[in-house]
């Protein structure tokens, strides 16, 4: 029984560290676009979404998987393309808690807090 601990114990420590979840990294990329859209003057820096992306040690190419899901998803399927299904229900999961921040916080707050949270990827347009 010590033996099993002791080697799950170096396991834990000798694992690498876990990369976030994508999911956490759909929702930033989701509420980055959404406050280029609803908050008035504000841009996106979409370089720098992809550097947050190898940052959280993503594969490359994630970035653009979750812009086209957010498309897919918020188009009806007119632009965009449809991705994995595990990364479409993390979309609808973003787009939901987003909705309801929206709703509770009211659009202006909303936008405030954004422009806080969000200041690496987000900018106020020159």
């Amino acid at each position: 029984m010590r033996y099993a601990l002791t080697v799950a114990a170096l396991l834990m420590i000798a694992a690498p560290a876990q990369a976030e979840p994508r999911s956490e990294y759909v929702t930033m990329v989701l509420q980055a676009f959404a406050a280029k859209v609803e908050c008035p003057g504000t841009d996106l820096v979409y370089q720098d979404l992809v550097q947050k992306a190898q940052d959280m040690h993503m594969p490359d190419g994630t970035t653009e998987q979750v812009r086209k899901a957010i498309a897919y998803l918020h188009t009806g399927g007119r632009m965009g393309e449809r991705q994995d299904d595990s990364l479409m229900s993390e979309v609808a999961v973003a787009t939901q808690t987003t909705d309801f921040d929206q709703r509770r916080l009211g659009m202006t707050t909303w936008c405030e807090e954004q422009k806080k949270r969000l200041a690496g990827f987000i900018r106020t347009k020159n």
